[in-house]
């Protein structure tokens, strides 16, 4: 069974996450976006959900040209910004490519998702199973080694979407905190 969501909708998001936390970008603003044309029409029609200790508010820069610096020299299109403690964290999409980078404050760039579609995919999935599974709501009340096999299991499902995403471990957005989860 493919766990890839073909025809994922705004419904769906909202469905688990809540209408108050998935957020759309207005096509005027992304228009001039050089991102592929599935990667813009799934920011426009379904949306970016809010996904804990990822993504709290979705922020579509409204500049045609991209501005969210990395300690790369590279230029990304931003997506969402995260604030802790006053230091922020973003989630940008390379222009032509649509390849997702997790962006630190000190401008350290991990790979995401290899476009928008996926990495949105990923959102989805990962708190839709967040939300329904007793494991890793309850992971204080479980044993942690059964915790680590719902994770694991967890991996695997978006390793599935975007095998690009879990090609490695340093520098990788999704490996890195699904091994940080717990702690």
């Amino acid at each position: 069974m493919s766990l890839f969501y073909e025809d994922l909708t705004y419904e769906d998001l909202v469905d688990w996450a809540g209408e108050e936390h998935v957020e759309r970008a207005a096509l005027e603003t992304i228009a001039d976006w050089q991102i592929p044309t599935e990667d813009k029409a799934v920011l426009v029609e379904v949306g970016v959900p809010h996904v804990e200790h990822l993504v709290t508010r979705a922020c579509f820069q409204t500049e045609a040209q991209p501005t969210l610096q990395t300690s790369r020299g590279t230029l990304l299109y931003r997506l969402t910004e995260e604030t802790k403690a006053g230091l922020q964290w973003f989630l940008g999409v390379e222009p032509d490519t649509g390849v997702v980078y997790h962006v630190a404050p000190d401008r350290e760039s991990r790979f995401a998702d290899s476009s928008v579609v996926l990495w949105v995919q990923s959102l989805h999935h990962y708190g839709l199973r967040i939300d329904t599974s007793d494991l890793l709501l309850n992971a204080d009340w479980h044993e942690e080694d059964d915790v680590l096999a719902e994770l694991k299991k967890l991996s695997e499902e978006l390793k599935e979407f975007d095998p690009a995403a879990f090609d490695g471990y340093h520098d990788f957005l999704w490996a890195e905190f699904l091994d940080r989860w717990l702690w």
